[in-house]
């Protein structure tokens, strides 16, 4: 395996991110707590550069089958990642605004990390079911299972037209993110 596209269902912590819009996020905030996040616990050590955390190649195909689509997909982004399975409270949503995260979800770390460290391609493809608790209304399962099932066929056909429009070659560094990691 050389690639993961990972689809993830997101809160916004934008107005202007609304639920059932698709966001390509370039870069991650780490909240996690317990999440083991890289393959090097032992003698061997690995400073791999997450500096740029998603595959440039994939980020492209993705937000090109996004518009082609015409599913207006928010280019970049950060994706905060935190613990789960609880929501956030109104004053971990609105820290998460003033940092700068533009949506927040469950999943994505360590997976990205631990792809780059195994020099595997990965993207994500969020999708928002939700504004967080920053607003007025706190953040409900029944709402975003709803929002949820209205994304399903366009993140379905968007995986679709990107594993078809994927090179067999990579292009990208990813397949060297080691290379002077380890010493």
């Amino acid at each position: 395996m050389t690639r993961i596209i990972a689809p993830s269902a997101v809160g916004s912590l934008k107005k202007n991110l609304s639920p059932g819009r698709l966001v390509i996020p370039d870069q991650f905030i780490d909240r996690t707590k317990s999440r083991p996040s890289t393959f090097y616990d032992g003698g061997q050590i690995a400073h791999v550069s997450t500096a740029d955390p998603f595959c440039p190649e994939l980020r492209k195909i993705a937000l090109d089958v996004g518009r082609s689509l015409k599913l207006q997909p928010h280019d970049g982004g950060t994706h905060i990642c935190i613990e789960g399975p609880r929501f956030s409270t109104r004053a971990e949503s609105k820290m998460f605004r003033q940092w700068g995260a533009d949506i927040i979800g469950m999943t994505i770390v360590p997976e990205c990390v631990l792809s780059r460290e195994a020099e595997i391609c990965y993207v994500n493809v969020a999708t928002i079911t939700d504004y967080d608790a920053w607003t007025d209304e706190p953040v409900s399962t029944e709402a975003i299972i709803e929002t949820l099932h209205k994304n399903v066929e366009k993140t379905k056909n968007t995986l679709a037209r990107m594993i078809s429009k994927i090179p067999k070659k990579r292009s990208c560094g990813c397949k060297n993110a080691l290379k002077g990691a380890s010493y």
